[in-house]
């Protein structure tokens, strides 16, 4: 089974707020808890969830919800070098056989098991070293990274991020058409967080 890994370790700036913790406009749900039963539903049993200084808070939040699956939390010491070292901190919790991971952020929490599985399945039927959902020249999460380019992640610039290795294998990765836009809705902002409110209710 492939390893997902939820980066959650920003200092959620321009929200105001740690943006794991905020609700879900349909069941209340943290965004951190939600995201943790969409892995589940999606058979993902190997969850790790990078934390930072609110690493405490988020993983009571977990706990609280219960969750089908229980998830493993990896606490980033230095988040501010940014969001590439947050995956080395959660590659550093899975397997270390993993043949591939899923990585996704806390800033979108509508991600579904239907997505989830249909970029998994993309990854069986092709071997290819990146897989994510899109829809027509967008692009949402998760994303998957094949074993093949550990090495490159790892050796990636922290100023460029995951992105580098993405965009070096352009010609090679595969985009999996889905019809679900929840997949793209990126949650920075209180703005953003007020138009995610306003359509779920």
């Amino acid at each position: 089974m492939l390893p997902a890994i939820v980066l959650a370790a920003g200092e959620s700036r321009r929200m105001g707020s740690p943006k794991a913790l905020l609700a879900m406009p349909d069941d209340g749900r943290p965004f951190i808890a939600s995201i943790v039963r969409a892995f589940a539903s999606a058979a993902v049993t190997d969850i790790v969830i990078v934390t930072g200084k609110d690493h405490e808070a988020i993983a009571e939040a977990v706990r609280t919800d219960a969750p089908p699956v229980v998830p493993t939390f990896a606490r980033n010491p230095d988040p501010s070098r940014g969001q590439l070292s947050s995956l080395w901190t959660g590659m550093d919790a899975i397997p270390r056989d993993a043949p591939a991971l899923l990585m996704t952020l806390v800033d979108v929490p509508l991600i579904s098991a239907t997505t989830i599985v249909a970029v998994i399945e993309a990854w069986h039927r092709t071997g290819a070293p990146v897989v994510r959902p899109a829809i027509g020249e967008r692009h949402g999460h998760p994303v998957l990274f094949d074993r093949a380019v550990f090495g490159e992640l790892r050796a990636a610039p922290l100023s460029a991020g995951a992105k580098a290795v993405v965009r070096r294998y352009e010609e090679q990765l595969i985009n999996v058409p889905v019809s679900d836009e929840r997949c793209l809705v990126d949650v920075d902002t209180p703005d953003d967080y007020h138009r995610l409110r306003d359509q779920g209710s």
